[in-house]
C-alpha cells in the first residue's frame, strides 16, 4: 500500500439496502449477505472500526443486528431520525477520530450528498462498493499489530470505563485504584516489532524525541545485546489498553541512555509514563548507574516534558556519555536513586540491572 493513503480507521454504515438487503419498517425481515457478515468481521481483524448511521427506529434496528449476530461489530450506533452527516459528526467525536479518517457507506445518493456537502474531508461510498472494500488501500492496513483484533474491545471497554468515570463521585485517584490498573513491562519479540514501529511513528503528544524507528532499526537493536527495546501493556477491569508504551534503553557500563519512550494518549490520565521513567530509575539506582535521555521538543509533546522534570531529569549533569546529541535533541540527566513503586498501578516489570527476570 503506499504511505500516500490515508488510512480509514472508522467505517460507517447505512442499514437499509446497504448492510442487510431489504427495508427493515417496510420488509420486516431483512437479510445479511455471506459478503457483507464477511467484510465486517475481516475489517474488524484489521483494527478498523465500525459504526451505524441509519434512519430507522432504535430499538428495532439494533435488535435485528443482534439476531443477525454482528451487534457486537460496531462501536457505536447512531439509529434515528436526524440528518446522517449529524450522526456521522458525533461519531467521529465521541471517537476523537479526525473526518479525514472517517468513510460513510450509503445506498441513498441523497444521503451520500448531504453528508459530502457538510462533511467534505468524510470518504462516501455506494452500498454496490461494499462487498469490494476489503480489496481498496484505504481498508488495507500497511501491516497488522497485535492490538489490531483487539481495538474494537478496546474502545467498548474504554466506553464503559467512561460512564463510569463519570457516574464516581469521589476523587480521581479513588476511581484509578477502583479500576485495578496492572502495567507490564517486557522485552519486545518480533511479534510485537509492528505495534512498536507504530507507536514511535503515530504517538506525537507522549513522543520524548518525535523519531520514528523503522521495522529494520527495531530488528537490529533487538538483536543488540546492549540495548533493551521494551513494550508495555496496561489492563484493568474494564479490559486491555492494549500495548500502550515503548521504552528504548542503551546499557553501558556507566550509564544507561533512555533514547526514546513514546506512550499512547489514551493512557496520560493513568500516569503511565511517571510510573514508567520511576520504574527505570529506580532499576538504574540498582545497577548503579547515571540515567541519560533524549528530549527533543515538538510543538505537542509538552507533557513528555513535564514527566521528564517531574521524574528529576535536567540539562545539567555528568558527561558521562560519549558523542554529542544532534537534530535538536537535548540530553538530559539524573542522577538514578531508589523509587517507591506506584500505588495506583500494579507494575510486572523486568530487572534490567541483573537480568529479565520478572518482579514485582
Amino acid at each position: 500500500m503506499s504511505d500516500k493513503v490515508s488510512m480509514v480507521k472508522c467505517l460507517v454504515w447505512d442499514l437499509d439496502n446497504t448492510l442487510w438487503q431489504g427495508t427493515l419498517l417496510e420488509d420486516g425481515e431483512v437479510r445479511l449477505s455471506d459478503e457483507i457478515r464477511k467484510t465486517i468481521v475481516e475489517l474488524d481483524a484489521r483494527g478498523i472500526l465500525q459504526a451505524v448511521a441509519s434512519k430507522n427506529d432504535h430499538e428495532p434496528a439494533w435488535q435485528r443486528l443482534e439476531e443477525l449476530g454482528v451487534a457486537e461489530y460496531f462501536v457505536l450506533a447512531r439509529i434515528g431520525w436526524g440528518p446522517k452527516s449529524a450522526s456521522v459528526r458525533a461519531i467521529a467525536d465521541e471517537l476523537n477520530f479526525a473526518h479525514k479518517t472517517i468513510a460513510f457507506i450509503d445506498d441513498q445518493p441523497a444521503e451520500r450528498a448531504e453528508v459530502q456537502f457538510h462533511l467534505p474531508e468524510v470518504r462516501c461510498y455506494e452500498a454496490e462498493a461494499a462487498a469490494g472494500l476489503l480489496g481498496l488501500p484505504e481498508f488495507t492496513p500497511r501491516a497488522r499489530t497485535i492490538d489490531s483484533g483487539k481495538r474494537r474491545q478496546m474502545y467498548q471497554a474504554g466506553f464503559r470505563r467512561e460512564a463510569e468515570r463519570a457516574d464516581f463521585a469521589g476523587p480521581d485517584e479513588e476511581f484509578l485504584r477502583s479500576l485495578e490498573l496492572e502495567m507490564r513491562i517486557f522485552p519486545a519479540t518480533e511479534a510485537e516489532l509492528s505495534r512498536v514501529e507504530e507507536l514511535t511513528l503515530r504517538t506525537s503528544q507522549m513522543n520524548a524525541t518525535g523519531v520514528h524507528y523503522s521495522d529494520e532499526t527495531l530488528r537490529g537493536l533487538l538483536a543488540d545485546p546492549g540495548h533493551e527495546v521494551l513494550v508495555v501493556t496496561m489492563d484493568d477491569r474494564f479490559g486491555t489498553h492494549g500495548a500502550v508504551g515503548v521504552v528504548l534503553v542503551e546499557r553501558l557500563a556507566r550509564v544507561w541512555h533512555l533514547k526514546l519512550l513514546a506512550t499512547s494518549c489514551r493512557v496520560v490520565s493513568f500516569g503511565a509514563g511517571a510510573v514508567i521513567l520511576n520504574w527505570l530509575v529506580d532499576q538504574a539506582a540498582r545497577a548503579g548507574v547515571h540515567v541519560v535521555a533524549d528530549f527533543r521538543r515538538t510543538e505537542r509533546n509538552r507533557i513528555m516534558e513535564i514527566a521528564y522534570r517531574f521524574a528529576g531529569f535536567a540539562e545539567s549533569g555528568c558527561a558521562c556519555l560519549e558523542g554529542a546529541a544532534a537534530g535538536g535533541v537535548e540530553r538530559l540527566h539524573l542522577a538514578a536513586e531508589r523509587r517507591e513503586g506506584s500505588g495506583v498501578v500494579k507494575l510486572i516489570a523486568p530487572e534490567l540491572g541483573v537480568g529479565l527476570g520478572l518482579v514485582k
